[in-house]
């Protein structure tokens, strides 16, 4: 896989790297201007010289990365047997400068778990946002193709997950995923706000449902161990308080309207990943 293909798949996955290109070349240097590698946390793919330039570039890329920059960065070295460095000697003779263009994660995760009346409304308006939609279902029958169907538009990526121990799949969701809990079953509504509490890395914890449901989900979940500062990051109602005023209040799509709006400003911060353009993807 080249730099380009690995950019792309980046992209697909959400995975942050760094694009390194040499942006100057003068005298004897390992690669001419223009050459490019890709570095994540843990890969990287292609190269633009290799030696203690190369692994400079890396450490450096890789400190950006650590530190969520989003800004380029210069950096020129010297490829000389006097200059200080700190991966063994490189003697071209020439001195180089790299781009180091930070590539953040790119689409927002929403996992809806429940996929009733309202969680399919709601998946209508969250796939039209580039991001990743997980609908999560104990129920086959609701995530077939056919029901799935207005769906077929989507801008969102979508992951379909039948799951009859849904608390088993929030597991394996990534990092900073935002949690809808709507399912059909109490009992699986507590089972998965138990197992999402029991994680410190993710994002919005929205549960549905009224106020005295949470009173006695509150009392479970104290038994379970988890402290005030733990139920606190469960936002329950859902939906912005002053859309579901009215007489179409209990509308499944009013509902999803005011979940989808309250959800925005969240998905909106993921930042987004720069990309090739599409001339310079590979097929």
């Amino acid at each position: 896989m080249n730099w380009r293909e690995a950019l792309n798949a980046l992209h697909a996955r959400g995975e942050a790297g760094v694009l390194v290109t040499v942006a100057a070349a003068r005298g004897h240097t390992p690669r001419e201007a223009g050459a490019k590698m890709l570095i994540t946390a843990e890969h990287t793919w292609d190269s633009v010289g290799g030696g203690n330039l190369e692994a400079t570039a890396v450490d450096r890329a890789r400190a950006l990365l650590a530190t969520g920059a989003t800004t380029p960065d210069l950096l020129t070295l010297r490829l000389t047997d006097r200059a200080a460095n700190d991966h063994g000697r490189q003697c071209c003779g020439g001195e180089v400068t790299l781009l180091l263009e930070p590539m953040q994660a790119a689409r927002a995760h929403v996992a809806v778990f429940g996929v009733g009346h309202v969680g399919l409304e709601l998946a209508r308006m969250l796939s039209r946002l580039p991001l990743h939609l997980h609908l999560v279902d104990s129920r086959a029958a609701q995530l077939t193709p056919e029901r799935l169907s207005v769906l077929s538009d989507a801008a969102a990526t979508l992951h379909v997950h039948h799951s009859p121990i849904p608390e088993m799949t929030l597991h394996d969701l990534p990092a900073g995923t935002h949690l809808l809990v709507m399912t059909h079953d109490h009992a699986e509504d507590a089972a998965l706000i138990d197992a999402a509490l029991r994680r410190s890395d993710l994002g919005f914890v929205g549960l549905i449902g009224s106020a005295a449901k949470w009173t006695r989900f509150q009392a479970q979940l104290r038994d379970l161990g988890h402290p005030p500062a733990a139920l606190a990051r469960v936002t329950t109602p859902i939906g912005l308080p002053d859309l579901t005023l009215g007489p179409q209040r209990k509308h499944p799509a009013v509902i999803a309207l005011a979940v989808a709006a309250q959800l925005l400003p969240l998905i909106q911060a993921a930042p987004s990943l720069q990309t090739l353009p599409a001339a310079e993807r590979t097929p």
